[in-house]
């Protein structure tokens, strides 16, 4: 069976209590707490393995204890080729520790993996779980004037609704960012508002003149309690309907990825066709996504003209999106034991004729593209991603692909219809704007193989297998697809009635917000927002320039009239004169 192996050696690196499986390529491990550090660090670098998500759970309910989940997906480092585990040995293993009740605290993992330290800092936001030794102790999702004894997750949480003292916000205390040591560093804020941003970001840059020394910033400005609304009110089919809403881009992935999740702790195999429509449906959100981020990375850096053919060949795939599934967007296609939507013949012929105009558009801009020679020069060598970097802190997608490491969850995982279907993973060298973009253009031709090949052997089968099943309570299991922007993984703790317990949801982009501040540092100010755009995300600027004395921690945010004032008077040292 798949992880014996690493089990076996994990168990003569520390003791381990308990070992179950929760699927066939899915094995947890219970260790004692002190050991929670250890254990996790020999798989992270030592076995080879990449954090794919940390789960916080309440089980007082069930064993008097809260508990913590470090789910790693064992591949390999990667660094160099051939630092693989072969294809049978590549699984999840979940390092399980329980807090007490009474004492909730834990040995930090973080200074040993850095990839943990935004799973560690929500925890305490969510639950109260602290962890000793955390470098970085803010809090993450919640504001900073949430109650401290208030933890949402929890399942004695009072509803915040009715606290006096949730009622009134008045002045919610400044965010500390975290200011590198040095006399005469400007800071800049992008952010956090913006009338086209779906999800405000407060970045703020520390810089030296124009180049960037190191940065900071906030997220979390519109959290939505998305899996405490599951846990008490949801069946499994309408929590699909809810995972789709995660995102505007990646919907379809997070809604398959919350139900196979559900499908896996019950070990629900659904039929062929079924799997093979939802391969084709990810596939198409990987065809507008990418359509969509290339043209927003040509549009940053000035060319609107690429920007405007690119955005014309997208809407070919929102076409492609509306013959399969009936919906340009939200598509409400996927629940429990299959699909609500099947494909017809003419509907098949009709996609592969717009697949071939993709393809040939594609190629056509690509190439104009890449004749571009000041186009270009704004992409390569900016936002480097060193591949250390990466391997600390496990980015997902392009972000890591474009560091030349072959990590992509359709190939170290295959599910649903992946081992019938043949594709190379797109990677390329480099880590800069240039590498994420290019991988992305080799991934736009690689789906629209994908898609064809599911076309070409599409199984006769039905859609819909009866999803009638008994809950088994404390089941667990995580189930992963590949979208556009890295991998989503999906974790649920089954509970009774067909309600789930625990839903945890971690999206691609959440893994590669902690190592962006490396890849600002030594660009300029006029490259940010394409580093930012390079890793797929939404980000805003409205702020105005502050200037900040790290000394004495005293800053000026300059009006337009200072700003005037200051650009006049720019010799020598500007900045000696003001605190």
């Amino acid at each position: 069976m798949k992880c014996d192996s690493l089990i076996e050696a994990l168990s003569q690196r520390v003791k381990v209590l308990e070992v179950t499986r929760q699927y066939e390529d899915q094995v947890t491990a219970l260790v004692e707490l002190n050991d929670l550090p250890e254990a996790v660090s020999f798989l992270y670098y030592g076995k080879g393995g990449y954090l794919s998500t940390m789960v916080a759970n309440d089980e007082r309910e069930i064993n008097k204890h809260y508990a913590l989940y470090y789910a790693l997906s064992m591949e390999g480092g990667k660094m160099f080729e051939g630092d693989e585990l072969a294809q049978e040995e590549k699984c999840f293993i979940t390092i399980k520790a329980l807090i007490p009740a009474d004492n909730p605290t834990y040995p930090s993992v973080t200074p040993l993996v850095p990839a943990c330290v935004w799973y560690e800092r929500e925890a305490y936001d969510m639950f109260g779980l602290v962890a000793e030794g955390l470098p970085d102790k803010r809090r993450l999702a919640l504001s900073d004037d949430w109650p401290n004894d208030l933890f949402p997750l929890r399942k004695d949480a009072m509803d915040y609704r009715y606290r006096p003292d949730m009622r009134e916000h008045y002045m919610e205390p400044e965010f500390e960012f975290l200011r590198p040591e040095g006399s005469g560093i400007i800071d800049v804020p992008l952010g956090p508002l913006h009338i086209t941003a779906d999800e405000p970001g407060h970045f703020r840059l520390f810089c030296d003149g124009d180049t960037i020394i190191d940065a900071d910033y906030r997220l979390f400005y519109q959290h939505r309690g998305m899996e405490k609304l599951a846990e008490n009110r949801m069946n499994y089919d309408q929590m699909g309907y809810l995972a789709e809403r995660v995102c505007g881009i990646c919907g379809y992935a997070h809604a398959i990825a919350c139900i196979e999740a559900a499908e896996k702790a019950i070990n629900l195999q659904i039929p062929l066709r079924a799997q093979a429509i939802r391969i084709v449906c990810l596939e198409i959100e990987r065809l507008h996504s990418h359509l969509l981020n290339i043209g927003l990375a040509c549009e940053v850096t000035g060319n609107y003209n690429a920007f405007m053919h690119i955005f014309r060949i997208r809407e070919y795939s929102m076409k492609l999106a509306e013959l399969v599934t009936g919906g340009r967007k939200t598509y409400g296609n996927v629940v429990m034991g299959g699909l609500r939507r099947d494909m017809t013949g003419t509907e098949i012929k009709e996609s592969l004729k717009i697949l071939q105009i993709i393809e040939t558009q594609v190629e056509e801009v690509w190439d104009a593209v890449m004749d571009d020679k000041r186009q270009i020069s704004r992409w390569k060598g900016v936002g480097i991603l060193d591949k250390q970097v990466a391997r600390d802190f496990s980015p997902v997608g392009p972000n890591i692909r474009g560091c030349g490491i072959k990590r992509d969850t359709r190939y170290d995982h295959p599910y649903d219809f992946f081992n019938q279907i043949e594709f190379e993973v797109a990677t390329a060298q480099g880590g800069d704007v240039f590498a994420r973009e290019m991988v992305r253009y080799m991934e736009l031709k690689s789906s629209v193989s994908i898609i064809r090949q599911c076309f070409e052997l599409m199984p006769q089968t039905p859609i819909m297998i009866d999803p009638t099943f008994h809950v088994q309570p404390e089941n667990f299991a995580l189930a992963y697809v590949e979208a556009p922007r890295g991998d989503n993984v999906h974790w649920i703790m089954q509970g009774s009635a067909q309600k789930v317990y625990r839903w945890r949801c971690r999206a691609a982009t959440y893994n590669n917000w902690p190592s962006l501040r490396f890849q600002f540092r030594g660009n300029t100010i006029a490259d940010a927002a394409l580093i930012v755009c390079s890793l797929d995300p939404c980000y805003s600027c409205t702020e105005r320039v502050t200037v900040v004395d790290v000394r004495s921690k005293k800053s000026k945010i300059l009006t337009r009239l200072d700003l005037e004032d200051f650009s006049k008077t720019l010799k020598g040292n500007p900045l000696k004169d003001l605190k």
